[in-house]
C-alpha cells in the first residue's frame, strides 16, 4: 500500500485550487449541526429529531470529497446527497453507530477499532447503491482486515496541524478536515485497488 505521506500528498494534489469551496462546504457543515445542537437549549428532543434528520448530511461530506478525488472538482450540492436515498444512509449510519456505541460500553480501545472497522461504509453506501445496513458495514469490515492500524497511522499524522488548528481559534479545521477526509477518500481508493488486484491474481492461478 502506499506511503501515509503519499496519501497526504495526493490529497493536497486534489485539493489545489479547491481550497475555498471545500472550507465553506466545512463551514456549512458546522452551522448545520450546530444549529441543531443549539436548539437542543429550548427543546431536548427537538435536538435528537433535528440531529438524526441530518446525519446524512455526514455521508454527503465525505462523498464531496470522494468526488473531489475523482474529478478534481468540489460540487457544495452534494453534500446533501444523502437526502436522496434517504432511508438507506439513515438507517445504516445509525446502525454502524449503534454497533460502535455498544462496543465502547465494552471497552475504549475494542469501540475505537471497530470504529475503524467501519470507516469504509460510507464510500461503500456511494460505490454500491445495492448494499445497505450490515451488507455495506461487513463489506468494509472486510476492506479494512489488515489495514486498521494503517488508517489510525495516517489520522495520527495529522496531530500536528490539529494543534496549529486549535491556536487559530478552531478556524483552521475548515481547511484540515477537508484535508482529512480527501486523504480518507485517497485511502478508500487504494484500497479498492489493492483488493481488485488480489481477486485478479487469484482468478489468474485459477486459469493456471
Amino acid at each position: 500500500m502506499k506511503l501515509n505521506s503519499d496519501l497526504r500528498r495526493e490529497a493536497s494534489d486534489a485539493l489545489i485550487g479547491q481550497w475555498g469551496i471545500a472550507a465553506v462546504t466545512s463551514l456549512v457543515l458546522f452551522l448545520l449541526m450546530e444549529g441543531a445542537n443549539l436548539s437542543g437549549n429550548l427543546f431536548a428532543p427537538l435536538r435528537i429529531i433535528l440531529l438524526l434528520l441530518l446525519l446524512p448530511v455526514y455521508y454527503g461530506y465525505a462523498i464531496v470529497f470522494l468526488d473531489l478525488l475523482r474529478e478534481k472538482e468540489v460540487r457544495f450540492q452534494t453534500l446533501f446527497d444523502g437526502f436522496i436515498d434517504y432511508g438507506r444512509i439513515l438507517g445504516t449510519m445509525l446502525l454502524a453507530g449503534l454497533y460502535k456505541f455498544l462496543w465502547l460500553l465494552l471497552l475504549i480501545v475494542p469501540g475505537i477499532i471497530k470504529g475503524y472497522s467501519y470507516s469504509m461504509t460510507l464510500f461503500i453506501l456511494k460505490d454500491e447503491p445495492e448494499l445497505k445496513y450490515n451488507a455495506a458495514i461487513e463489506k468494509s469490515m472486510k476492506m479494512m482486515s489488515g489495514y486498521k492500524m494503517k488508517l489510525f497511522l495516517l489520522d495520527l499524522s495529522f496531530i500536528g496541524w490539529a494543534i496549529l488548528c486549535i491556536l487559530t481559534l478552531g478556524l483552521g479545521f475548515l481547511f484540515l478536515s477537508p484535508y482529512i477526509s480527501t486523504a480518507h477518500a485517497a485511502f478508500y481508493e487504494e484500497l479498492k485497488e489493492i483488493q481488485a488486484q488480489e481477486v485478479l491474481n487469484v482468478d489468474e492461478e485459477a486459469t493456471e
